[in-house]
C-alpha cells in the first residue's frame, strides 16, 4: 500500500499543476480561435486564482486578449472607452514586474507595450471627442508612461486638462514639454494665457522671456514683451524692444506709432515726429499717428502764441508779428493731420476740439463754425 501511494502522488501533483494553468491555457486557445469574449472570461478567472495570479504568463496573456478586444470592431463594443488599452497596459506592466524585462515574457510584454502606445493615444482622443476628459487624461497618462519622452501625449493631456478647466494639470503638462525641450509658439501662448488667468504677471513675464529665447523674432512675443515694458513705465527699455519688433516686422505701421509715443514720453520730439511720419507712410489710416502729428505741429504753434501773448507792446512791435506768422504756419501744418484723423474717427471730441482751434487761429472761421455745429 505504501509503495502504491508514493507512485500515485506525483501523478496527483501533475494533475494539480495542469488544473491551475487550465484557465490560462483555455484563454490562449480561445484567443487563437478568435472568441475573445470567452477568452476574457477564462483569463479573468486566472488572475484571481492564487495559483496563477503570480505568473508572468497569466498577465501577458491577459494583456494580449484585452489588446485584441480593443482593436476588434466586434468585441471592442463589450468594453468601456479606453478599458482595453488600460487593462492591457496594466497587464503587461504586471508581467514585467513579476519576471523582469529580460525574461521571455518580460521581453514580449515590453514590445507589446510599445505597440500599445498608439492604442492609448487613440483611446484618449476618442474620450476627448466624447468630452470624457477624465478618461482621456488617464489614457494620455498611460501613453506618457509607455513613452516618457514623447511629446504628443503630453500635449494632448494638456489640451484635455484645459478643456475640463483643470488649469494646474494643464500647466504641469505644458511645463513638462518645456522641460524636455519641446518648442512651439502655441505652447508658450497657452502658458502665457494661463499666467494671465491666474493674474500672475511675474509668471507671464517669465513665459515671454522663455518664448523669446526660443523665437527671438516672433512678432507676438516681441509685442507682449514691449507692452510689459510700457505698462511698467520702462521707456528706454521699451524703445529697444520696439526696435527689435520693427526689425522683425518692418512694415508694421502700429509699431512705428507706438515708437513715436514712447519717444514723446522720453522727451525726444524729433524722433517721435520721424516715427509717426513713417507710421502714416506705411498706413495713412493710422489714426494715432495722424492725430499725434497734428498735436506735434499744433503745440509748436501754441507755444509761440503763448510767448507772444506775454509780450509788452514794444516787444510785440519788434518781433511779435513775425512770431505770429511762424505760429500760424505750424497750425496750418497741423490741420491736414487733424483732418485726416477726423475722417478716421469723426466722433472723436479731442480731434474735433483741436481742429476747431487750429481753424480759428489761422482765420478759417467758417470751418471752425461748421465744426461747432
Amino acid at each position: 500500500m505504501k509503495k502504491t501511494f508514493l507512485t500515485i502522488l506525483p501523478a496527483l501533483a501533475m494533475h494539480a499543476a495542469v488544473a491551475q494553468n487550465s484557465a490560462v491555457n483555455n484563454a490562449q486557445l480561445l484567443q487563437k480561435n478568435g472568441t475573445l469574449d470567452k477568452a476574457r472570461t477564462e483569463i479573468d478567472k486566472a488572475i484571481t486564482n492564487p495559483k496563477t495570479s503570480d505568473k508572468a504568463k497569466t498577465w501577458y496573456v491577459r494583456g494580449e486578449i484585452y489588446e485584441g478586444m480593443a482593436q476588434s470592431p466586434i468585441y471592442g463594443k463589450a468594453l468601456q472607452p479606453g478599458e482595453g488599452a488600460k487593462t492591457a497596459f496594466e497587464s503587461y506592466q504586471k508581467a514585467i514586474s513579476l519576471e523582469g524585462k529580460d525574461s521571455d515574457y518580460g521581453k514580449q510584454a515590453t514590445t507589446r507595450l510599445d505597440n500599445l502606445y498608439g492604442m492609448a493615444l487613440n483611446a484618449g482622443v476618442e474620450n476627448y471627442n466624447a468630452q470624457k476628459y477624465d478618461e482621456a487624461l488617464n489614457s494620455y497618462r498611460m501613453a506618457q508612461q509607455i513613452r516618457p519622452q514623447d511629446t504628443t501625449a503630453l500635449l494632448y493631456a494638456a489640451y484635455a486638462a484645459e478643456a475640463k478647466q483643470d488649469i494646474p494639470s494643464a500647466k504641469e503638462n505644458y511645463n513638462k514639454l518645456v522641460a524636455i525641450n519641446y518648442k512651439s509658439p502655441q505652447l508658450y501662448d497657452r502658458l502665457l494665457r494661463i499666467a494671465r488667468q491666474e493674474n500672475n504677471e511675474a509668471e507671464a513675464r517669465r513665459v515671454v522671456q522663455q518664448a523669446l529665447q526660443a523665437y527671438p523674432t516672433n512678432k507676438t512675443f516681441l509685442l507682449e514683451d514691449l507692452n510689459m515694458a510700457l505698462s511698467s513705465g520702462r521707456g528706454p527699455e521699451a524703445i529697444d524692444k520696439i526696435q527689435k519688433a520693427i526689425a522683425a516686422d518692418p512694415n508694421n505701421s502700429n509699431l512705428y506709432s507706438v515708437l513715436g509715443s514712447v519717444y514723446e514720453q522720453s522727451k525726444r520730439p524729433e524722433d517721435a515726429l520721424a516715427a509717426h511720419k513713417k507710421a502714416i507712410e506705411l498706413d495713412p489710416k493710422n489714426f494715432d499717428s495722424q492725430y499725434n502729428l497734428g498735436v506735434y505741429y499744433y503745440n509748436k504753434g501754441a507755444d509761440i502764441f503763448k510767448v507772444v501773448n506775454k509780450m509788452d507792446l514794444k516787444t510785440y512791435q519788434a518781433k511779435g508779428k513775425k512770431m505770429e506768422v511762424d505760429g500760424k504756419k505750424y497750425m496750418e501744418q497741423a490741420i491736414p493731420y487733424f483732418e485726416a484723423a477726423m475722417q478716421l474717427k469723426a466722433d472723436d471730441a479731442g480731434v474735433r476740439s483741436a481742429l476747431q482751434k487750429a481753424y480759428t487761429t489761422v482765420g478759417r472761421k467758417a470751418d471752425a463754425e461748421r465744426l461747432m455745429k
